[in-house]
């Protein structure tokens, strides 16, 4: 039985543009105890697969994170299936503010050691001691407390395109970089202080309050369901939007649009943009932000090196890749000297 994807990127987009249909894109997580991550994996991939289910899925003996998409005529054969599965029967699913029907073009479900990287030693503390939850309406007016501490718990290259008024926001590449750096810097205030955090989905924040609880602090909070679920709440409920910008997202979207400020800037020329582009050099690949005039003077490249490179033969540039280390590149998210203009 075929357990992996056998059509390449451009044949599944090719066969999502023959088919016409709606796709919805949403994610998810879910911590609980999995036995056999394997065989639920597998399971997972049968059933999903039949409803073609495209997205990124990590499942490990912790829980389950997912990002995906599902045609909509069959969201609610998926959502059937969701609710057989008794961890996560009812779970609240973010649906994504803007569609793409190619937002994933591939489905890959992944067993892993963790659900999410955070380098931390889950029997040292009990991950169950959350933070408390908050939904939009108090989340804004705890922000609101001078006594609140507000922490985005994403990495620079998201919180650079969009974040709360008045976060905190740490310059790290990873998420397990903050911990430690925000637990420094707001040592002397574990318990005057609320330390209120959110990130796009929640799942960070489920873990790091539980952390910051065990390292202490007296009163955390986090935001329920993430940026993706205040922005719905918002809009839903007529909320002040005191997001600004845009929340990145870990699809071939990049960015969903919150509100219409734009607070960073393009990294090759300065001029305000908030849009992420990959190299186009396959060598680099590296992520950062790209203009429209930058987008066309340098061909989508980062820097005339890449250029360079970009413009030879196929055949050439596969042949400078071969035996070179140059991945390490694509985890320097914005981070490339040759980006002048650069966070």
């Amino acid at each position: 039985m075929q357990l992996y994807n056998k059509l390449s990127a451009k044949e599944r987009e090719a066969l999502i543009e023959e088919a016409g249909l709606d796709r919805l894109t949403l994610s998810f997580y879910q911590y609980a105890h999995i036995g056999n991550p394997e065989i639920f994996r597998n399971h997972l991939f049968i059933h999903w697969n039949e409803l073609d289910v495209l997205g990124r899925i990590y499942v490990a003996k912790e829980g389950i994170n997912a990002q995906l998409s599902v045609p909509a005529p069959n969201f609610l054969k998926f959502k059937e299936h969701m609710d057989s599965i008794s961890f996560l029967e009812g779970i609240r699913l973010n649906i994504a503010r803007e569609q793409d029907d190619k937002s994933f073009l591939k489905l890959k479900i992944k067993v892993r050691d963790k659900i999410l990287a955070d380098g931390l030693n889950d029997e040292t503390f009990d991950v169950t001691n959350k933070g408390q939850h908050v939904d939009a309406e108090m989340f804004n007016a705890l922000i609101e407390d001078p006594d609140t501490v507000l922490v985005d718990m994403r990495n620079h290259y998201e919180s650079e395109i969009g974040h709360f008024k008045n976060a905190v926001t740490p310059d790290v590449d990873t998420f397990r970089d903050s911990l430690d750096i925000i637990e420094e810097d707001l040592k002397n205030h574990k318990e005057d202080k609320k330390l209120v955090m959110y990130c796009t989905g929640g799942i960070r924040c489920e873990k790091a309050s539980a952390y910051y609880k065990h390292k202490g602090f007296k009163n955390v909070y986090q935001l329920e369901g993430g940026i993706i679920e205040y922005a719905r709440q918002v809009e839903e409920k007529g909320l002040e939007n005191k997001f600004l910008g845009k929340n990145f997202v870990f699809d071939h979207r990049r960015a969903e649009k919150i509100s219409d400020d734009i607070i960073s800037n393009c990294h090759q020329c300065g001029k305000p943009c908030d849009t992420h582009v990959n190299c186009a050099n396959e060598a680099c690949h590296l992520l950062f932000i790209q203009c429209e005039e930058c987008k066309e003077k340098m061909e989508n490249c980062c820097s005339t090196d890449c250029l360079e490179i970009s413009r030879l033969p196929y055949e050439e540039q596969k042949a400078l890749r071969r035996g070179q280390h140059n991945s390490n590149k694509i985890f320097k998210k914005g981070r490339s000297e040759a980006l002048i203009y650069k966070k």
